[in-house]
């Protein structure tokens, strides 16, 4: 690389380096610091070191939090990743009215999160209480009333936005797969369902690992949909811990307690994360 070119190479990555170093890095850093302090976003922080992490240990509407958001991460990511894959093999298939079919499938994913749960509390609220009347089903009438049919619900409308985006990411690999190895499959009389599971299914595994990743990060850090749709009732038992960090920062002004949450779930999210991208990888390797 010439002198010219290392000029133009460092003049156009100063801005987005220097956008991370000050949206990302370094609250990131404050963020562990002030873990360790009373700060209440106010009055001068107090350092008082490892008491907000001894506290959240005992903390069981944080943990009850957690649970509720793993339970719900793991149930969204197999239900987004099946319909987004099943949805890529329908519209990659030749037939007229395909790409009509992606553009409809992708389209809930250009609606907001906020938007997309105020819709659709308004369906689980009206339109099932409707169905309720006609099916003489009471238990319609109260879908966000409930700790379990709350977590369906919220459940649905993470499927609903996001299978379309991880449809988009199966179709580039699926595109990807060579014609010709299908082509000798279908020779050998292999069935649908081998090629797909023989030929296909290896090839499209780096797939895999950018939608399960994706799929995990976007059901763990989840808040608005939570808001709109449940707002963590009843009793806070729908409460994910993004919202559980909100309330304890912005509600009870507890910033120092609210950074110590945050910096757990960073750590559980970062494993999580590293962990399935490790196993994918080698998934990958073996193909």
């Amino acid at each position: 690389m010439t002198h010219q070119k290392k000029t133009w190479f460092y003049l156009f990555s100063a801005p987005v380096v220097i956008a991370l170093l000050l949206v990302v890095v370094i609250p990131f850093f404050y963020g562990i610091y002030y873990s360790f302090t009373d700060w209440n976003g106010v009055s001068k922080e107090t350092f008082i070191g490892m008491s907000n992490y001894v506290k959240l240990m005992k903390d069981s509407e944080f943990w009850t939090a957690i649970w509720f958001t793993v339970k719900f991460s793991a149930v969204t990511i197999i239900l987004i990743n099946l319909i987004g894959l099943s949805l890529a093999l329908l519209v990659t298939n030749k037939f007229k009215g395909a790409n009509l079919l992606r553009t409809i499938f992708f389209m809930p994913n250009l609606i907001g999160g906020l938007i997309l749960g105020f819709i659709w509390q308004f369906i689980f609220i009206n339109a099932f209480s409707a169905l309720s009347e006609i099916f003489n089903s009471p238990g319609l009438k109260t879908w966000l009333s409930t700790t379990e049919t709350g977590f369906w619900a919220m459940v649905i409308v993470m499927c609903w936005q996001m299978s379309g985006y991880v449809m988009v990411i199966y179709i580039s690999y699926l595109q990807g797969v060579d014609e010709s190895l299908l082509e000798a499959s279908d020779l050998d009389g292999a069935s649908d369902f081998q090629k797909f599971w023989f030929v296909k299914f290896p090839l499209i595994m780096p797939g895999f690992t950018v939608s399960l990743f994706m799929t995990l990060s976007n059901a763990f850090k989840l808040y608005d949909q939570n808001l709109s749709l449940t707002n963590g009732g009843p009793y806070k038992s729908t409460q994910m811990v993004a919202m559980n960090i909100y309330n304890t920062a912005f509600v009870e002004n507890k910033m120092g307690y609210a950074q110590g949450k945050a910096v757990i779930f960073f750590l559980c999210v970062a494993i999580i994360s590293l962990t399935q991208v490790y196993v994918t990888k080698r998934k990958e390797v073996e193909a």
